[in-house]
């Protein structure tokens, strides 16, 4: 396999579909897994173990998960709200599990109920059961932190709290920090402060940006998380996503164009971008052309554009 400078993931099964009102059909979300996987994209978010009562969307999560295992060599991620979302997915057999923490006080208590104490025990829970499971090395439990760069309710986030959640969650035993500007409210200068104040608490653990493009700023934190030494991003196809808990916050930005910027950039993705075009079909046919957007599907690739 090719080396890769920057590795990138899908969230828009996800993070795009939980915004949406419109079951996409378990054999939609399937078929744009293996297409992008096609692509070259190589992790995907598929699902998340929240209660179906609470997001519809995801009553077909196990399924999901089964078939997106089935692709050899597809790093399958999903969303786990708590401790039994966790079970759910150690009996799946799920590589990577993806457990959020929000930053914000407020946005916590609005999105899972409970205070950001309590949330940050439950992940410490979660690892204890996995290691007790045997399962230590063989799922990864990566753990994101939300609200990081600002919050609808609280303003500005102070970046020692953000520092001191990244620290507790690596002394627990986090495989992976993800810092996520959930409500697109960070520019390039704050993204350098947050991210080199969390990279001196996490040694070797592998950290992750997660930025959404609600004012704009989505692609311009991306360079600048590049040069705090970055190499992980979340990105949705066509632009997919948002929060139910954080008003006004938009789409997460765009794979198409992030894959367009890393490419331009001499940094290798590993991803077809005229393929990750085209899967674009997929959930435009079940969501409607106007759920999605991209500046490079708009204009296309430019003339003698070379990929890294």
């Amino acid at each position: 396999m090719m080396n890769i400078d920057v590795h990138v993931r899908e969230v828009g099964l996800r993070d795009g579909l939980q915004m949406t009102s419109t079951f996409m059909p378990t054999a939609d979300k399937l078929a744009w897994i293996a297409a992008e996987f096609a692509a070259g994209v190589r992790e995907i978010e598929v699902t998340s173990f929240v209660p179906p009562r609470l997001i519809p969307q995801f009553g077909d999560a196990e399924e999901v998960v089964r078939g997106a295992m089935a692709l050899p060599g597809l790093n399958v991620v999903a969303l786990i709200p708590n401790l039994k979302g966790a079970e759910r997915g150690f009996a799946l057999g799920v590589p990577k599990l993806d457990y959020v923490v929000s930053v914000s006080r407020t946005h916590n208590l609005r999105n899972v109920r409970r205070e950001r104490e309590a949330s940050m025990e439950d992940f410490a829970r979660i690892v204890a059961a996995r290691d007790a499971a045997g399962l230590k090395g063989r799922v990864t439990l990566a753990s994101g932190l939300s609200t990081a760069l600002g919050c609808s309710y609280e303003g500005r986030i102070a970046v020692d709290e953000v520092r001191r959640c990244a620290a507790e969650l690596a002394a627990m035993g986090a495989d992976e920090i993800m810092i996520a500007d959930t409500l697109g409210y960070a520019t390039p200068t704050q993204v350098r402060e947050v991210f080199k104040a969390v990279l001196a608490e996490t040694g070797s653990i592998p950290v992750a940006a997660h930025f959404h493009d609600t004012r704009g700023t989505g692609l311009a934190n991306v360079a600048a998380a590049l040069d705090c030494g970055i190499r992980h991003f979340d990105a949705s196809l066509g632009g997919l996503g948002g929060c139910p808990h954080a008003p006004g916050a938009s789409g997460n930005i765009v794979m198409e164009d992030l894959v367009f910027l890393l490419e331009g950039m001499g940094l290798k993705t590993g991803v077809d971008l005229t393929r990750l075009l085209a899967v674009r079909e997929i959930p435009a046919r079940a969501l409607g052309a106007g759920a999605l957007s991209g500046a490079l599907a708009r204009a296309g690739l430019p003339t003698g554009f070379v990929p890294a």
